[in-house]
């Protein structure tokens, strides 16, 4: 740090480039480098006595609740468990809600499946879920507005990732996720952000509260994706999301490596086209309802899975998919519907 402030930008290569120009002994300017002014272990080593004192420590730690500190005057809670306070920061998670010691004995049925989204290639996880700013217009900042929030105290998605009510709602929000089944404007630009088409009652709403209300209707979802889907950083929001959202599987043309382990991880199933097919060959607009085949026998490590795409006009299409869990682990994570079920029982049952 104190190298990159001497060289007045980042945009250098200290290991091979100069810090700057210095005069020599005999008066000369020079280029000086990095390893000229980096101290010896000579000049570190008198050092290594403060900052391994114990005493320093605990004397520093002391001070922090002195009376009359701000700390001092922050009240808490004593108990075996956290005790969860009423915060648009943070909140309870639900992912061990209905909790049993007893697994699923198979994958869940999927029949009658909506498309959510259908996305293009290279979506990553911050088109999945964003971490930048809330807009007021979005499920998260209605929340936020419902719970007292006002908008100069939005804050971010990143800022917010402790509580799931806004991350879920914060799921394929993100203004420059392209979701293929809306209509194109007027102008021929597509609709931009997290909306989706509900079906069969063809209305155009935010992709979180269709989500809502396919739960509520006792129908499934599945999303559907290009190349190298949730590519970018491994936000395990993007999963976490998803699987909220009841989305029980993503059906891609291929996965980022962490995202795909990630999606196994909570629960939710990665699929994957085989052959050239991918939702624009096969032509799907959304209308479509879907069945998942293949899933109820005792899962295998990239066994096969039939996806039959079932038409408006009544015509009923089987495509193959390959399954991608990978490996024995991976089918235990999800036949306890994510690894921290998995997790969880396998300490109860210690």
């Amino acid at each position: 740090m104190v190298a990159y402030a001497i060289a007045g930008t980042v945009m250098r290569d200290l290991t091979t480039e100069p810090l700057g120009r210095g005069i020599d002994a005999n008066g000369q300017a020079r280029d000086v480098y990095l390893s000229e002014i980096w101290p010896s272990s000579d000049e570190i080593h008198p050092f290594m006595q403060y900052a391994l004192d114990g005493a320093v420590f605990r004397k520093n730690y002391a001070q922090l609740t002195r009376t009359g500190d701000l700390w001092s005057t922050i009240e808490g809670a004593q108990a075996q468990t956290y005790h969860w306070p009423k915060s648009t920061y943070i909140a309870q998670p639900p992912f061990f809600s209905g909790f049993s010691m007893q697994p699923a004995d198979c994958a869940p049925s999927v029949r009658g499946a909506r498309a959510l989204g259908i996305f293009g290639d290279s979506v990553t996880t911050d088109h999945i879920s964003p971490a930048g700013a809330i807009s007021e217009s979005a499920p998260a900042g209605r929340w936020l507005k419902e719970n007292g929030v006002q908008k100069a105290d939005f804050n971010s998605y990143g800022a917010r990732r402790g509580n799931h009510e806004v991350m879920m709602r914060g799921t394929f929000a993100n203004v420059r996720i392209k979701n293929l089944m809306v209509p194109p404007k007027p102008e021929g630009a597509r609709v931009e952000g997290g909306i989706t088409i509900h079906q069969p009652s063809g209305e155009q709403m935010f992709i979180y509260d269709a989500a809502m209300r396919y739960l509520q209707e006792g129908v499934s979802t599945l999303v559907f994706a290009g190349e190298e889907y949730g590519t970018g950083s491994s936000r395990d929001w993007a999963a976490k999301g998803t699987q909220l959202l009841g989305v029980k599987a993503v059906i891609a043309r291929s996965f980022e490596r962490i995202h795909r382990s990630n999606l196994v991880g909570m629960g939710v199933l990665p699929l994957q086209f085989t052959t050239e097919h991918s939702a624009q060959t096969l032509g799907l607009t959304g209308e479509e309802s879907f069945d998942l085949d293949g899933l109820d026998a005792e899962l295998k490590p990239q066994q096969q899975v039939t996806l039959t795409i079932h038409r408006v006009d009544g015509a009923s299409v089987k495509v193959p998919l390959l399954l991608r869990i990978d490996t024995p682990i991976e089918i235990d994570y999800y036949r306890h519907r994510g690894i921290l079920p998995f997790v969880l029982r396998s300490l109860l049952a210690a």
